[in-house]
């Protein structure tokens, strides 16, 4: 019976054993059928363990000098849905549409018949996020995204630019630096359970997705005050649009650059694209009478003429072929300061007429005009200047007083600050130094773009500059309280449709320097389209108000102090040995002359003036604007018809008691009074016993 068990059990374990062997035979033809030849399933089965997941970093900081924040990223919810996951499509569209405030075909339609994640709305509301995470709607998820902006709006905005919706800068130093600005997004591996949930993910240290941060030259609180400065001229002088740059001219560094209008970069989606442009980088357009400067750096350089050499301007025309320049005021005979203090277009002309076109272009070169300044910044433009083998005679006079030639107005901003930096023009520099996320500051170093002119002849320069702002320059309502100034004042016409010249539309501008003797800066202005008044009544101004702020950070306290002005009675200047007067009417004569076929036109006697000049009778030429203050000149000591002059020049009405011949010896109000609105009549007083001087 023993030997039967025993048999019955040992077949009992047999069997067990080849069951338990065609099992596992099963087991292991299964787990090959999806191995090798199912191997979209055996796919699945690594995702359902294991799944790669790319995070992204923030994008750099762009800072200003003092490492105030200009351009930040922070995390802003999105909400995506997963459409082959929707258990109810109908119900949840509906839903989002409401807490979106989004058109339901709109959603209906942006979802379409897609199968795979699609993004519903980015960037939006905390509070937005809340409501969506609430309803636990199957196959609608929220995402943190990083979102660029911008804590002090449209400060800065045409330099700045901004970012397009998926992180790519667009315009600006956004553009200029994205390769730097731009995050380093990582892959890791992450365990995740059958059901998706996240088990493990492998730790990775945030700063090494981030992108570089920047520091840039800008200082954030003086481009503040330069826009609102700005703001407040445009509007008082009904101008469309107006810059100011202000540069360090040692280094090169774009201390301020204000644009307006101006834009808010946070809301660039409803911004139009042209209107995001820096024009100070990309639109060239005439400079206006501010170049005569250049011209004067030019003659010294070359040697054909220095500070004593005398400039006969004649009755103030010069006549060209198919032109006649003139200027608006006769000054006779002067010297080379006197044409920039006078802002004299014939003897700019005469001045290009003896220099040459091939050396005037060679130094308008050196002084960076017709090529781009190499700042790197997007869109910027070379200008327009014509080979000199092209010019006419009358193309040399007209660049003489910036006409016929296009720079921008940084090109411009650079060249003014090579007249305070002895002569060397700077590269401009609008990045002061760079930082990796885990790494140090670097400094990035001024770049030297050549000589422009020698130091004398840029320190003489600045020189005959200081006399624009005085009480007989263009430039009075440019001065500082207790600091010299330097500057040049400009007016360029605009064109109209026609392509001509208009006589309504201009640019006015101001190129000044602060401290005269150690310039700290140069500053550029441009107002376009003023409703009234040039340079030296809209621009300079608004150059004194920057220049204060701009100065204060130096150390430097000053304020606006316009000048009165005063009229120098015209006295004929007689050349000193070995400096000739400049004239065109005799040919032979040595110094200065206009190239062949150039001669000043005759001197015609203007019908005389009777010393009368009605009650009420209007002085000024063209109509006043009673938005502008007029500071009231110093009539005291001059003849009635310099009185005339001086009157139409400051827009104001002048009347007289007594015979109206002699000298001025009384005025009513006194010199450096302001006047503003409509009152702008002045009184003056003659004695009948001098004559007319």
């Amino acid at each position: 019976m023993r030997s039967q068990a025993l048999k019955s059990a040992a077949l009992r374990v047999r069997i067990l054993q080849g069951l338990l062997m065609v099992g596992f035979l099963g087991l292991a033809g299964r787990a090959g059928h999806l191995t090798i030849i199912e191997t979209k399933g055996g796919d699945l089965g690594n995702r359902q363990g294991s799944r790669d997941l790319e995070l992204r970093g923030p994008r750099g900081l762009i800072l200003d000098r003092d490492h105030r924040e200009l351009a930040i990223s922070i995390e802003a919810p999105s909400v995506y849905v997963l459409p082959q996951k929707l258990t109810d499509r109908k119900a949840a569209i509906s839903a989002l549409a409401r807490i979106l405030d989004m058109p339901v075909p709109s959603l209906t339609k942006r979802i379409g018949d897609r199968k795979k994640f699609v993004y519903i709305a980015r960037w939006i509301t905390q509070g937005q996020a809340d409501q969506i995470q609430a309803l636990g709607l199957p196959g609608v998820g929220l995402k943190s995204e990083p979102r660029r902006t911008y804590p002090a709006g449209p400060l800065a905005a045409s330099v700045l630019g901004f970012v397009d919706i998926d992180g790519t800068g667009i315009r600006g130093i956004e553009q200029m630096m994205d390769a730097w600005l731009q995050d380093n997004p990582r892959r890791i591996e992450i365990r995740v359970s059958a059901s998706g949930d996240e088990l493990v993910r492998k730790g990775i240290d945030s700063r090494e997705m981030a992108g570089g941060d920047i520091a840039l030259t800008l200082d954030a609180a003086l481009q503040a005050q330069a826009e609102n400065a700005l703001a407040q001229s445009m509007a008082a002088s009904g101008a469309r649009r107006g810059l100011v740059v202000v540069v360090e001219p040692k280094t090169g560094d774009i201390l301020t650059l204000a644009e307006a209008p101006a834009f808010d970069p946070n809301s660039f989606r409803k911004l139009k694209y042209h209107g995001t442009r820096s024009r100070a980088f990309s639109d060239a357009v005439e400079p206006g009478s501010t170049f005569k400067a250049f011209l004067v750096g030019a003659a010294l350089q070359a040697g054909v003429l220095d500070q004593q050499t005398v400039i006969d301007t004649g009755e103030g025309k010069l006549r060209l072929p198919g032109k006649v320049i003139e200027d608006k005021r006769k000054i006779g005979a002067t010297d080379a300061a006197g044409v920039l203090r006078h802002s004299s277009n014939v003897g700019a002309a005469l001045i290009a007429s003896e220099l040459g076109g091939e050396r005037y272009q060679e130094s308008l070169e050196r002084f960076g005009f017709g090529s781009t300044t190499k700042s790197g910044f997007p869109g910027e433009s070379a200008g327009l200047m014509r080979n000199w083998q092209n010019w006419k005679p009358v193309d040399q006079a007209n660049i003489a007083f910036g006409q016929g030639i296009n720079v921008t107005a940084i090109q411009l901003a650079m060249a003014a600050a090579a007249l305070a930096n002895d002569g060397e023009r700077m590269r401009p520099r609008l990045i002061l130094a760079k930082r990796t996320p885990v790494g140090h500051w670097q400094t990035l170093p001024p770049v030297s773009a050549g000589q422009a002119i020698s130091p004398e002849a840029a320190q003489n320069v600045l020189k005959m500059l200081e006399t624009v702002v005085s009480a007989s320059g263009t430039g009075r309502q440019a001065a500082l309280a207790g600091v010299r100034v330097a500057g040049k004042t400009g007016t360029a016409q605009l064109l109209d449709p026609s392509g001509s010249y208009s006589r309504t539309r201009h640019t006015a501008w101001f190129i000044g320097f602060a401290p005269a003797e150690d310039p700290k800066v140069a500053i550029v202005v441009g107002l376009e389209e003023p409703n009234s008044g040039g340079g030296g009544t809209v621009a300079a101004p608004l150059f004194a108000k920057v220049a204060a702020a701009q100065l204060a950070r130096h150390g430097i306290l000053t304020f606006p102090e316009p000048i009165a002005a005063v009229a120098i009675p015209r006295e004929p200047m007689h050349p000193a040995p070995g400096h000739p007067i400049a004239q065109g009417l005799h040919e032979n004569r040595r110094g200065i002359r206009p190239v062949a076929g150039l001669k000043l036109a005759s001197a015609e006697p203007a019908p005389r003036t009777p010393a009368q000049f009605s009650a009420g009778r209007p002085a000024p030429k063209r109509p006043t604007d009673s938005r502008h203050s007029v500071l009231v000149p110093n009539f005291q000591g001059i003849s009635l018809n310099s009185a005339r002059s001086l009157a139409s020049d400051e827009f104001l009405e002048l009347r007289f008691r007594g015979p109206g011949r002699g000298q001025v010896i009384r005025q009513d109000p006194a010199p450096g009074t302001i006047l503003g609105g409509s009152q702008r009549t002045v009184v003056v007083s003659f004695s009948a016993d001098q004559g007319e001087g």
